[in-house]
């Protein structure tokens, strides 16, 4: 019985300090380039701000990345998601050649020993992107077979089905091998051959040893569910607090069984937040079934937030990935065509529910690309920062942070009419002491009306746009939360 209890213990214990996480997402290349990279000098690169193309380089590192540390903890952010770093032909680096190496232009493996310690000694933490359902056509192991063909000894590492093997294909042509979304740049990997999944929990555990706090994984429904249940256990054996998060873009519930994965990057809340709030000035061209963007009332919103939800145990809820955008969509700017009210008020209701709200870099200064890979422009930091928007973000940090507690037990939320919504903490929270009264709040979309409230007014703890507090009316786009 004692065995089956620390069994389950293990299980369904996600981190404790993911509840109180504040994550940043970098794309490296784009952030910040430092000018101390070696291995960049007298190469040429894009010029920094320019088209953020599929290929190219613009030469951000993460040297840059320790540079504007100070900047991002003094904004509130406590642990940073970087978005693949190993050795790769790509600037997005989801073309790996080398799980073990830290890409070069980005500073190498000393670079990222710098961005840890730096990181630690803040209390800030650090997760890796791990792309480990497919590589690129330079993975040594594939290299091997195009040298080698039917020879080859780690013929088994891949899913072959045609000799010789085309990595490069003319139209038409068959490759050979299985590859990402028929992509011949991104060989899948065999998942029934032994070796290849001691690689990759070798790849696991080494970069756990080397100090990062979790892994964010790539396409993880793309791999045998039962790897990940090995993946956990040795992660976990390395780190019982390591943050284990899968992209999945709907429901997860197969993968959050406390077997497998801490807490998934929640996209439904991304879409129906964006939908919700832009009303009718949203921005529809972006074509993706799991991330459809459609106009919403306050009633379907509030229909789909309690399904991301209550499929999960608490716990579990506590450690989710909670965002508006990524690399992988528009960002939240272009989708509302520029609102940046619509914005602030996607942004807080991100901050208000359980789970670690994660801001994409660039958010806090406005950036607006569209379709990937517009949405992975180069920071800007040469111009003048969004001061108003930066403090805006600080300000819900800060909310957050007071009020955190509250907010990962979950809120009741209603619709009022199509335009607005109430919140307010569930009956059986058990969290209702002096020290951690219970806050309530309205949230008015509407870019004209006025919303008449019949919540009698308590301490305002936070307040967005305009309310009259005497008439009990809140403005367009507009939202007021009370402490009880």
């Amino acid at each position: 019985m004692k065995s089956e209890m620390l069994q389950k213990n293990f299980l369904f214990n996600p981190p404790e300090w993911v509840s109180n996480a504040i994550v940043y997402q970098i794309f490296p290349d784009r952030f910040r380039k430092s000018g101390s990279v070696e291995a960049q000098r007298n190469l040429i690169f894009q010029r920094w701000g320019s088209n953020p193309a599929l290929q190219g380089f613009h030469g951000g590192d993460l040297y840059g990345v320790v540079e504007k540390l100070d900047y991002l903890e003094k904004m509130g952010i406590n642990c940073l998601y970087l978005t693949p770093i190993f050795a790769s032909a790509a600037n997005h680096r989801y073309h790996t050649f080398d799980y073990f190496e830290v890409d070069p232009l980005l500073g190498g493996d000393s670079a990222l020993e710098a961005l840890i310690d730096a990181l630690h000694l803040r209390g800030m933490r650090i997760i890796l992107d791990g792309v480990f359902n497919h590589c690129g056509r330079g993975f040594w192991a594939f290299h091997h077979l195009l040298e080698n063909g039917e020879n080859s000894p780690y013929k088994n590492w891949f899913h072959i089905h045609k000799w010789p093997l085309s990595p490069y294909p003319y139209e038409g042509q068959d490759c050979g091998y299985g590859c990402w979304w028929n992509d011949p740049a991104l060989p899948k990997f065999n998942y029934q051959h032994l070796p290849v999944r001691e690689y990759f929990l070798s790849v696991a555990s080494y970069w756990l040893d080397k100090g990062i706090d979790g892994w964010r994984l790539d396409v993880p429904d793309e791999v045998p569910i039962d790897f990940w249940v090995e993946f956990r256990k040795t992660v976990k054996s390395i780190n019982s607090e390591a943050w284990i998060i899968g992209e999945i873009w709907g429901d997860a519930r197969k993968w959050l069984k406390g077997d497998c994965f801490d807490g998934v990057m929640n996209y439904r809340v991304s879409w129906s937040t964006l939908s919700w709030v832009a009303g009718a000035n949203l921005n529809t061209s972006y074509a993706n079934p799991s991330y459809p963007l459609e106009q919403i009332n306050a009633t379907a919103y509030i229909d789909v937030i309690n399904r991301a939800f209550d499929f999960y145990l608490p716990q579990v809820n506590r450690s989710q990935l909670n965002l508006l955008d990524s690399h992988d969509v528009p960002r939240a700017l272009w989708t509302l065509l520029g609102d940046e009210s619509a914005l602030k008020l996607a942004l807080l209701l991100i901050f208000l529910q359980p789970g670690a709200p994660c801001i994409y870099y660039g958010t806090e200064v406005c950036l607006s690309g569209g379709v990937e890979p517009e949405c992975r422009e180069s920071f800007p930091w040469s111009d003048s920062l969004n001061i108003d928007f930066i403090s805006f973000l600080q300000s819900l940090i800060e909310l957050r942070t007071e009020y955190n507690q509250l907010i990962n037990d979950g809120f009741k939320w209603s619709s009022i009419g199509d335009d607005a919504v109430f919140f307010q903490a569930k009956d059986d929270s058990n969290h209702s002491e002096v020290s951690h009264p219970k806050i309530l709040g309205l949230i008015n979309r509407s870019r004209t009306s006025w919303l008449k409230y019949d919540v009698v007014p308590h301490k305002v703890v936070f307040c967005l746009g305009k309310a009259q507090m005497k008439n009990r009316g809140l403005g367009p786009q507009s939202a007021i939360l009370f402490r009880s």
